[in-house]
């Protein structure tokens, strides 16, 4: 199953598990047989038409509009073809309106939504970034009541947006490859000439791949501290954490960074 097809999935299996009704009850209202909503739930089978997550939506009141993005937009990253998207749509999507999200909802994505962006072009491309962005506010708006229940809404915020960048990062080994970050760091926006850009770019590399090794936590601080420009308070502000966590992150990360990116070795002539 792709991210994608996650994206949309994962917060509808999360509002039948809190909706209380049993496969059989879900089955009668919606008038699907119960082993085919369980098979969609799980993420079995072939990809699911519209119509029966319009249906099952409407049981499970989750708001359609970003179900419905998600749902076409998994739908064409597993390879159906527009028409087939169109097909499989074209009468149930004439039922649902290009409605607003709560009101606090757009609040929040007001205040955040240039910030997440930058972090996302960190790892993504200008099309990928986009996109991730936009996911993440569609997912955290079918979520929205979780994301307000939770113990900090920022944070919760931040790991739907991490999750979603992630997904759509190439990873090596485990680890995040963000090197093409270094054509955008304000380091090399700032230099001027081939040679000094080079050198730079070449430095940088090395720290990107350094930086990938980080722990999770420790990533997202140095890469919103010194590649985005934050201060430590809007960092903290962004996670939903202490400002002495950054600074904690923050120190241990520059620490290890320290430890395994050397200094180029002196030359015999030069040493001591």
């Amino acid at each position: 199953m792709s991210s994608a097809h996650r994206a949309w999935l994962e917060p509808m299996r999360d509002a039948y598990l809190n909706s209380g009704l049993t496969l059989s009850e879900l089955g009668g209202r919606v008038r699907f047989a119960k082993s085919k909503i369980s098979e969609l739930l799980r993420g079995c089978g072939l990809y699911p038409r519209w119509e029966i997550i319009l249906s099952l939506s409407a049981e499970l009141r989750m708001p359609q509009w970003p179900l419905y993005r998600l749902w076409r937009q998994a739908a064409l990253e597993a390879q159906k073809s527009k028409e087939w998207v169109e097909r499989s749509s074209e009468k149930a999507a004439l039922t649902i309106l290009d409605t607003a999200a709560p009101l606090d909802h757009r609040a929040f994505r007001e205040l955040v939504e240039n910030d997440y962006s930058l972090y996302a072009q960190v790892f993504l491309d200008d099309d990928q970034r986009d996109t991730a962005v936009s996911d993440t506010f569609d997912i955290l708006w079918l979520c929205w009541n979780s994301a307000l229940a939770s113990p900090d809404t920022r944070r919760f915020a931040w790991q739907v947006l991490r999750t979603t960048v992630m997904s759509r990062t190439p990873h090596l080994d485990g680890r995040p490859e963000f090197a093409e970050a270094a054509f955008d760091t304000v380091a090399l926006q700032s230099l001027t000439g081939p040679t000094a850009r080079m050198n730079q770019m070449t430095e940088s590399m090395h720290l990107f791949k350094a930086m990938s090794r980080l722990p999770d936590h420790q990533l997202d601080v140095m890469v919103l501290r010194r590649l985005c420009g934050h201060d430590a308070e809007d960092v903290s502000d962004l996670l939903g954490v202490p400002l002495a966590t950054v600074r904690s992150d923050e120190r241990h990360a520059v620490h290890f960074l320290e430890s395994v990116i050397c200094p180029p070795p002196e030359t015999e002539g030069n040493a001591p």
